[in-house]
C-alpha cells in the first residue's frame, strides 16, 4: 500500500540553549550548553542543583507577540511554553490570519510528562497553609496535562482533534508518530504536533534526586554535567522547554507552495515489559522500535541512514543499552553513523524531549550538519561508536533517526528523510 507522504513545514522551539528555532539551533550547532544553576527555587538542599532552564521567557514572548497576555495569566508554564512554540511553528509554516487551512482539518497533538506540576505543588501548599477556600478556581484547568493542546487549539483556532500523549520521556515522539498516522489515515490535512515540559520544580527535582537519577558531581560546573557516553557520567540533567512541528501531507504542502524541511517517514513504538524505571539492558525493545520505524519509512538499505539523534541521557544504564541497540540494528554500518546526544546541551526535557530532538533532526537535514555531543572527554569502553565528540560536523544527511525512551518501558523511534 502506498503511504501518504507527510512533511515538516514549520518548527518552533524554546529550550535552555535559546528561545526560538534559529537561536536554539545555532547554539546547539556550536556546542554551547544552556545548563546552569537552578534559579526557580533555592536548590541548596538538593544534591543536584543544576538544570537546563528556559531563560528570559517573558521578554521573548512579549517581543514576538506569541501569547495573548490575558490568556497567559491562566496557563501553567508548560502550556505557555507549548503555545509559544506552536505559534512560532505556525508562522514558520506560512500560516496566519490571512492564510489559514481548513481549520476543521487541523489537529493538535502534544506530548507531556507531568503537566502543570508547579501549579499542583503550589495549590497543595495553599490548601495546607491557608485552607480550601484559597485554592484558585482555575487550578485544575491549569494543571491537567491536556491543557497544552487545548490552549494551542484556542490560540491558533485549530478545530480538528486536540489530544495529549503521556508516555513519559517518549511522549512527544509518540505525539509526532500519532500525528503521522492521523494524516496518513486522512483524518487531518495538517497537525500541530510536539511536546512541552516545565518540571524544574522542587518536587520533581527531589523525586529524581531520591532515585539517584540526576547528576550530582558537577554542581560547580553545570555546563559540563551532562556527558552522554562518557565513563564518568553520573546521571541526567533536568531540562525544560517545548518544540512544536507543523506536519502536513506532502500534497497539501506542495499545493500551497510551502517550504519543506524534510519528510517524517516512519514511526515505531514498543514496550520493554521489563521494569518501571530501568530499560531492558539487552536493548531489545529499542531495537524493535527502530526496526519498525525503518520499515514504516521503507528504509531497507540501512547504509542510507546517516545520523542518529540518540536519547543519550547521560545515565549509566541508558547509554550502554542504546549503543547495544544501534549495533544490533545497523551491524557494521553502526560504526559509519554519526550519532549525537543534544541533551548534553539542553538537558532532558522529559515528555518534551522527543519533539525537541525531532526538530533538531529536521534542522540537521536542512543544514547538512550534525550537532555534537559535548563534554565527551572520557569514553566509556562499552560506548564505542562515533558520538560526534565536542564539535559538530558538516555532512549530507539523507535519513535521520531519533530515539526516545521512557519510564514504564516506552520506546519510540522516528525516521526523517530529506524531501
Amino acid at each position: 500500500m502506498n503511504k501518504k507522504k507527510v512533511v515538516v513545514t514549520g518548527i518552533g522551539m524554546l529550550c535552555a540553549c535559546g528561545n526560538g528555532r534559529e537561536a536554539a539551533w545555532e547554539a546547539v550547532k556550536a556546542g554551547r550548553s544552556g545548563i546552569r544553576r537552578i534559579t526557580k527555587f533555592d536548590p541548596s538542599k538538593c544534591t543536584s542543583q543544576i538544570a537546563g532552564e528556559v531563560k528570559d521567557f517573558d521578554a521573548y514572548v512579549e517581543a514576538n507577540s506569541l501569547i495573548d497576555r490575558k490568556a497567559a495569566r491562566h496557563m501553567a508554564l508548560f502550556s505557555r511554553y507549548a503555545v509559544a512554540a506552536a505559534v512560532e511553528a505556525w508562522r514558520d509554516a506560512g500560516y496566519g490570519d490571512e492564510n489559514r487551512p481548513d481549520m476543521d482539518r487541523v489537529g493538535t497533538l502534544v506530548g507531556n510528562g507531568v503537566g502543570g506540576i508547579d501549579v499542583t505543588g503550589e495549590s497543595y501548599k495553599t490548601l495546607f497553609d491557608r485552607g480550601p477556600d484559597r485554592i484558585s478556581p482555575l487550578a485544575v484547568p491549569e494543571l491537567i496535562a491536556n491543557e497544552a493542546a487545548g490552549n494551542i487549539s484556542i490560540a491558533l483556532g485549530t478545530k480538528g482533534p486536540a489530544q495529549v500523549v503521556t508516555t513519559a520521556c517518549a511522549s512527544s515522539a509518540d505525539s509526532l508518530g500519532f500525528a503521522l498516522d492521523m494524516i496518513r489515515a486522512g483524518r487531518a490535512d495538517v497537525v500541530v504536533a510536539g511536546g512541552t515540559e516545565a518540571a524544574t520544580f522542587e518536587f520533581c527535582v527531589a523525586g529524581f534526586m531520591k532515585m539517584k537519577a540526576l547528576s550530582t558531581k558537577f554542581n560547580d560546573m553545570p555546563e559540563r554535567a551532562c556527558r552522554p557516553f562518557n565513563a564518568d557520567r553520573d546521571g541526567f540533567v533536568m531540562g525544560e522547554g517545548a518544540a512544536m512541528l507543523i506536519l502536513e501531507s506532502e500534497e497539501h504542502a506542495r499545493s500551497r507552495g510551502a517550504k519543506i524541511y524534510c519528510e517524517l517517514a516512519g514511526y515505531g513504538a514498543t514496550s520493554d515489559a521489563y521494569h518501571i524505571t530501568a530499560p531492558d539492558p539487552s536493548g531489545s525493545g529499542a531495537v524493535k522500535a527502530i526496526r519498525i520505524a525503518l520499515s514504516d519509512a521503507d528504509v531497507s538499505d540501512l547504509s542510507v541512514v546517516d545520523y542518529i539523534n540518540a536519547h543519550g541521557t547521560s545515565t549509566p544504564l541508558n547509554d550502554v543499552m542504546e549503543t547495544k541497540a544501534f549495533k544490533e540494528v545497523f551491524g557494521d554500518h553502526a560504526r559509519s553513523l554519526k550519532i549525537s546526544s543534544t541533551k548534553s546541551m539542553t538537558g532532558h526535557l522529559l515528555g518534551g524531549t522527543g519533539a525537541l530532538e525531532a526538530a533538531f533532526c529536521a534542522l540537521a537535514i536542512r543544514d547538512s550538519f550534525v550537532p555534537p555531543t559535548i563534554n565527551y572527554e572520557n569514553p566509556d569502553p562499552e560506548c564505542d561508536l562515533d558520538y560526534t565528540p565536542n564539535k559538530g560536523v558538516s555532512r549530507d544527511i539523507r535519513v535521520a533517526l531519533s530515539t526516545s525512551l521512557g519510564f514504564g518501558g516506552h520506546n519510540a523511534a522516528l525516521v526523517f528523510k530529506k524531501a
